[in-house]
This record gives C-alpha cells, structure tokens and sequence, in this order.
C-alpha cells in the first residue's frame, strides 16, 4: 500500500522572499568562479591596504585631496562659468578653505586650552558627581587588589619598578603633543598642496583615461561612472555639511541658552563630530555628559547638555539627512561602521572621516563594472533605511 507523503515547502522570512523576488526581476550578476581570479583579487586587495597602511603619509593626504576637490567641484564649476581662469579660481578656493580653517582655529584655541588647564582641577568635582557609580567601581578595584594579592607570589621575582617622576610623565605628553602638531601641519600643507593641483588640473586625468580606453563602450562607461561619482559623492559632502553646520550652530545655541561658557567651542565641537557617523555622536554625548558635570548646577541641569545634543543629533541624523540622501544612494549600516572602526585603525580620525564617502565611492564604481556588481549590491543598504 503506497502511502503518500504531502509535500512540504520550507519556510522563507518575508524579507528574505522580497529580496528574491527582486533579484528575480534585476538582472543576473555574474559571480567569479575562476579561483584564479577571486585568489588574484584578494592578494591585490591586501597588497592596496598594506600601502595604504605602511605610506599614510603619502596616501591619506591624497585621498582627503580628491574627497575635498569632490566637494569644491561645484563652486569651482560656477567660477568657471563667470569665466574666472582656472589657477585664479584654485587659488581663492585653496585660499577660502584655509583663512576658515585657521581662523575657526584661532578663534577656537583659546577657550580650549582654558578648557584643558580647568579639567585636572575639575576631576574632584567630577568624581563627586558621579559617586552613584564610584561605589560599584571601588568594589571591583578591590576585588582587583584582593585578586593580585592572592597571586603576589607569583610576582616575587618580578620587583616593581620605581616609579617615574611627575616631571618625565609631563616631558612625555609635551612631545607626544609636539610630535602630533609636526605631523598635523605636515598632512595639511601636503594636502591644500595636492588639492590646489587637483583643482588647477580640471578633467584632465578623465580625458586621458578616457583617450586610453580601447573601446566606445568603454569610454561610455569611464565618463558615466566618474559623474555618477562627482554627482552623488559632491552631493552628499554638500549635504552632510550644510547639516552638521546647522547641528553646529543648533548645539552652540542651546549650550548658550543652559548658560554653558564658550557655546561656540561647543557649536564647533558638534560640527565637526558629526563628520564621523555612529561613532562621532557616542563621543559627543560623552563629552557633553562630561561637561554639563563640571559645569552646571543643580545636578539634573547638569544632564541637559547631553540630552539637548543627543535630541538635535536624533532630529538630523535620523529624519532630516537620510531623507535628503535617500534618493542618491544607501549603504549596509553593519558595513558601514565595519568600515569607520577599520579606517580609524588605519588612518586615525581622518580615515574614520573619510570612511563613507570612500566607501560611497566603492559601491558606485562596483555597480558600473559588470564583475563587480555582485559586490557593489553587497554593499547596497535598504532603500527605506538610513543613508550613510
């Protein structure tokens, strides 16, 4: 007797079956299957990352040059059209960005180093307001001593070392300091070098790319995925510019009006934090948690500073930008803070920067090359989600 079995389907999450669906009605993506060709990409992927690594000095400057030039493209194509001549029009650009860098600079250097001579004295009175915590923390160093106690035999053979004067502690931190400003001044005159040659040269790099390519086809292809690139990269930096200037001046004015001194450090600090997704705002609320405590008092309008900065980073970065943005591109927010916390390995606080845009880039030239399509739809976010 035959018994028959009912056929059983499995059972697909409803998103997983929309993205079928849509990759149904796309068209196909090829995927490498030569180990040849993913082995030989792999190894050139790694031999790019190691230069990066090992010639930051040469490279960063580079790249934050060609991201700057993406952002000033559009001024200097309205000076082109006044028929301003190219050199004169580089020049009053490298000009312009330089007397706003070093006049924000000025203007803000002097209320943070009283920031910085007042925080040593402020550390007491931070520690006082945090006592809610300190009880838990003083229970676990104890723990701590009591754990290294019970191991001190152990260390027996190691004596402990003298302890350094304050003296050579502070001689480290000034050339530690030194060393920083050195290489700061180093990368930002190597940059407004590069940008000025960058802006002077126009598309001259394209057309040469363009004259070498050996077919239309490919031609077409160069000249669509450098404007793809110019449009939506300039797009966004134009964006996320005029927005953290609004988060900017947002947070000085409501610093202002909690009486917080030097609202304007405070307004600067806010702009320039929000360069750096996910991770700028986590260390913007720290900070203004940090100074609302050794600033303000009763104790709950010592809280307002974070939570007035955290309010107006929720308004922009949640609703305003990822509604502007949304039409250009997204991109896989996993990807994207894999991507800040590997460039902030590699380059510091500029690769942490220059992290998105260079991953913007990233996915608009893999959509544009039939290989690697496959990779820049990797790359690609939900359309209804949050835009980098």
């Amino acid at each position: 007797m035959n018994s028959s079995v009912p056929e059983t389907k499995p059972t697909v999450e409803p998103e997983v079956s929309k993205a079928l669906d849509s990759a149904a009605e796309d068209a196909e993506m090829p995927l490498p299957s030569d180990p040849k060709t993913v082995f030989l990409g792999g190894l050139f992927l790694l031999a790019v990352l190691a230069a990066s690594f090992v010639a930051r000095e040469v490279i960063l400057p580079v790249v934050l040059a060609f991201i700057l030039k993406l952002l000033l493209q559009p001024v200097m194509r309205l000076l082109s059209r006044l028929r301003v001549p190219r050199v004169l029009a580089s020049l009053l650009m490298i000009l312009a960005l330089f007397g706003i860098i070093a006049g924000l600079g000025s203007a803000l250097s002097g209320p943070a180093a009283n920031w910085a001579k007042r925080l040593p004295e402020g550390l007491p009175r931070l520690q006082e307001r945090v006592k809610v915590i300190s009880g838990p923390l003083d229970s676990l160093k104890g723990m701590l001593a009591h754990a290294r106690g019970m191991v001190g035999a152990g260390d027996e053979g190691h004596p402990a070392q003298p302890a350094q004067p304050a003296s050579a502690g502070t001689a480290d931190i000034q050339s530690a300091i030194l060393s920083g400003v050195q290489t700061f001044t180093s990368e930002f005159l190597t940059t407004f070098l590069v940008l000025f040659f960058l802006l002077n040269s126009g598309d001259t790099f394209l057309r040469r790319l363009v004259e070498v390519m050996p077919r239309f086809k490919d031609k077409r292809q160069v000249i669509d995925i450098s404007q793809q690139v110019e449009s939506d990269v300039s797009s966004y930096l134009v964006t996320i510019t005029v927005m953290n200037a609004a988060v900017g001046v947002a947070t000085g004015l409501a610093m202002w009006a909690l009486g917080l001194p030097d609202a304007a450090l405070w307004g600067a600090v806010a702009f320039l934090l929000n360069y750096v997704p996910i991770l700028g705002p986590l260390v913007g609320v720290v900070t203004f948690l940090g100074v609302g405590m050794l600033s303000l008092d009763p104790l709950w309008k010592a809280f307002m500073p974070m939570i007035l900065y955290g309010a107006i980073h929720v308004i922009e970065g949640e609703t305003i930008t990822p509604m502007l943005l949304a039409r250009r591109f997204t991109l896989n927010p996993v990807l994207v803070i894999i991507s800040l916390l590997f460039w902030d390995w590699m380059w510091g606080v500029p690769g942490a920067i220059l992290a998105v845009p260079m991953l913007a880039i990233t996915k608009i030239v893999c959509d544009r090359i039939r290989p690697l399509a496959a990779f820049g739809h990797f790359l690609e976010g939900e359309k209804h989600g949050i835009s980098p």
